[in-house]
């Protein structure tokens, strides 16, 4: 959606959501604003995604909109921690009204020890037991304490969402209008058959404090769930040292430009994404893409923003700064992730969405029901049985079990370097049944590199010699081929010699002179239009069917032997292939390249299936292909080739190698170029939608094992609060589980 308006999502911290129907409330009433194609809140995270049409709607009129309905609004900023300061100030809040609320219930408890057989012994102050004190503290509880409640119930009602607060309000407000009038109206309450010292205000007191006791500590244990988004904003440096007119200055990161030297000492986290100018060092990039051994970085390498350089002085050249950073890449894609859906939670939604209103008709019966049938004319008693009915209902535990799941789940999955794009392809991919993989850069390196070097007997060193010729004369060139060669010779530290001359025959391959003797270097096809005899004739056939291809190489009008090159299997991906079978899934490998090179990978991977010579088109038309027959695919590729048919796929995924329109395409982005990550990746997306499914289990069997409870009068108002409050921390310790899968 965002991608038809050309417009970044609006992240939105909201601050003063208590439950799931609040979270419902916002997408209802800011979804019917001209403009907003898209929003979706997350309860458990507090945020908001917006994706709108800045031509017809601006971010002022959303923001205004929401705090019209009573809610707190930041707007969210990248390099901020905005949204937990926020959380920790609503914390503080919370506990602090908490605290005073259970400050005001210690006389009631107190009192309450005089009315009962066990606790009659206990010395009460006859003070205590006044009416007109217990109606002093109520109402001061009632109205200060309880202000946030009435408050928020108010703006649900109007918007036509009844949250918790509504039945907070409502079960607190008829526990303490029934008490003022039993000590107001003596005569009425005798004639009720209403036993003298008998009041509820303890009720309202009492609810009050275990609901925001209860909200605190959930707080506290979201607050938990966040660490993997607290970890990946200690990625970002607040600073860097910049190279400005010959001078090192200190500046905010935010200023760093493309193109700026940037120097980072050891122990510093390097600040930019950027190219290596000058220096070595050790790396530890554990944090960003999951690899535990340090990477060694020299001239000419990349290096990657909130990543750690532990030994070494590094001058960096920025290629990216700012939001567009790997790291502030990272937070972001993360933050919008928990916000965006997964199609599950659409039916915890609907059941939020009508489980309030039906609650306040349950206990209304259940008030009735008492009143005339359990207990004839016990108006406190059925009071007391309608607002536990109201207290153990709430449906915060049903809200909170896809999403805190989700956090969770994503949040894991980000720090070993696996971006989900949005919860809904954290679901989609735990359904997936086949697996295509691209060869090329995918399960191979993506480059040639030399596998064998067939030099023939009695010539000097043999294939060291002939090396250090052809890397000499293949200084200049720009072919693929000769970087391998050039890499390769200084690997095994041979001195090139200087070349004289050189000139590149194109379609054939090079001429030049070394040491003053001609080096030829091409292809097969070129050495026999020259005359060449080829000593290895028999042997290129077979090189050829196992995808491999051969340059050939005379020195001094002589032939001196064939280097042989290959797209190597990266060392992981048989492993990758391994793990992806034993998740039951179906490996496919779809390449461009030649028969006989994808066959030869193919068996080294260990694919049995294998499609060879697609191009883009046909890579889209088997992924609907397979589609159309029933299976959920999931597309792996690196290249702009792949792109259609991983934005056609289920699941699109993108290995870091990748360029920015296949990173653009996909649903699921790996940091590092390994498909064991996909397997990874799969693994935790079944384990967070079985966490998912469990916590939806858990609500909703809890609900169905205590309304009934609280219908027989068999739970005081106070206990039915604890539960409820409990209930929530139940889902969050189980969805806290993932942590550690």
């Amino acid at each position: 959606m965002s991608k038809q308006t050309g417009t970044e999502p609006l992240l939105l911290d909201i601050t003063g959501m208590t439950c799931a129907a609040c979270s419902a409330r916002i997408e209802k009433v800011v979804g019917k604003l001209e403009g907003v194609q898209e929003i979706g809140v997350n309860f458990a995270l507090q945020r908001a995604r917006v994706v709108y049409d800045e031509s017809r709607i601006g971010p002022e009129q959303i923001e205004n909109k929401i705090r019209g309905l009573g809610f707190g609004v930041l707007q969210k900023k990248l390099a901020e921690m905005s949204a937990e300061a926020a959380y920790t100030e609503a914390a503080d809040e919370l506990k602090k009204r908490a605290l005073l609320g259970a400050l005001l219930t210690l006389p009631f408890l107190w009192a309450m020890m005089a009315h009962h057989e066990l606790t009659r012994a206990v010395w009460v102050p006859e003070l205590l037991l006044s009416p007109w004190l217990q109606w002093a503290i109520a109402t001061y509880a009632q109205f200060v304490i309880g202000y946030p409640f009435y408050f928020r119930a108010y703006q649900a009602l109007r918007s036509g969402v009844p949250n918790m607060d509504v039945l907070v309000v409502l079960g607190t407000t008829a526990a303490y209008l029934y008490s003022h009038y039993l000590i107001f109206h003596p005569a009425g309450a005798a004639a009720m058959g209403h036993h003298a010292g008998m009041l509820y205000f303890d009720t309202g007191v009492m609810i009050f404090t275990i609901v925001l006791f209860g909200k605190w500590l959930e707080a506290k244990a979201k607050r938990q769930t966040m660490g993997s988004i607290r970890q990946l904003s200690g990625l970002q440096a607040g600073t860097a040292n910049v190279v400005q007119d010959g001078r090192e200055t200190v500046v905010p990161v935010g200023q760093v430009r493309p193109g700026d030297m940037v120097i980072v000492r050891p122990g510093d986290i390097i600040p930019v994404d950027g190219i290596v100018a000058e220096g070595s060092a050790t790396v530890d990039e554990s944090a960003v893409t999951g690899e535990s051994l340090p990477v060694d970085k020299h001239e000419g390498g990349m290096v990657v923003s909130g990543t750690i350089n532990t030994d070494g002085y590094l001058r960096i050249r920025a290629t990216r700064s700012g939001s567009d950073t790997t790291a502030s890449s990272m937070l972001r894609l993360l933050e919008e992730a928990q916000v965006a859906k997964p199609p599950i939670q659409r039916l915890a939604d609907r059941l939020s969405g009508v489980f309030v209103p039906v609650i306040i008709v349950v206990a209304a019966a259940a008030f009735l029901a008492s009143y005339y049938v359990m207990a004839p004319g016990e108006t406190g008693l059925a009071l007391a049985t309608a607002v536990a009915v109201l207290m153990i209902a709430c449906p915060c535990a049903l809200g909170l079990a896809t999403p805190i799941s989700v956090l969770v789940g994503s949040g894991r999955a980000a720090l070993a370097g696996i971006w989900f794009k949005q919860g809904a392809h954290l679901e989609s991919l735990s359904r997936v049944d086949t697996v295509l993989l691209d060869k090329t850069g995918t399960l191979s390196e993506g480059k040639p590199a030399i596998v064998a070097i067939e030099a023939p007997a009695g010539r000097g060193d043999g294939e060291n010699e002939l090396l250090r010729q052809l890397a000499a004369a293949e200084q200049h060139s720009e072919h693929p081929f000769a970087k391998e060669i050039v890499q390769e010779a200084q690997r095994r530290g041979l001195p090139l010699p200087a070349c004289e001359s050189f000139e590149a025959v194109p379609g054939c391959g090079l001429r030049a002179i070394v040491e003053g003797r001609e080096v030829l270097a091409g292809s097969v096809k070129w050495f026999r239009q020259l005359g060449f005899r080829i000593s290895l004739q028999d042997q290129l056939g077979h090189i050829a069917q196992q995808g491999k291809s051969a340059l050939c190489v005379a020195v001094g009008g002589k032939w001196a032997g064939t280097v042989i090159f290959a797209d190597k299997l990266k060392p992981t991906s048989r492993n990758a292939v391994r793990r992806l079978r034993e998740l039951g899934l179906r490996v496919v490998m779809v390449t461009g390249d030649r028969t006989a090179a994808a066959v030869a990978a193919a068996g080294q991977a260990g694919i049995q299936e294998t499609y060879a010579e697609m191009l883009p088109e046909h890579k889209l038309e088997l992924v609907q292909r397979l589609q159309k027959e029933g299976r959920k695919v999931l597309m792996v590729g690196d290249g702009i080739n792949d792109a259609p048919a991983m934005a056609s796929a289920d699941v699109g995924a993108a290995l870091g190698s990748g360029t920015d329109i296949t990173k653009a395409s996909a649903d699921l982005y790996l940091l590092k170029n390994d498909l064991n990550g996909i397997a990874e990746a799969i693994r935790l997306s079944r384990l967070t939608l079985r966490n998912v499914r469990q916590n939806l289990a858990l609500s909703l069997v809890y609900n169905a094992v205590a309304i009934p409870f609280a219908i027989t009068g068999n739970l005081a108002p106070w206990m039915a609060c604890t539960a409820m409050a409990l209930s929530s921390l139940t889902v969050i310790g189980n969805a806290l589980r993932l942590r550690n899968a």
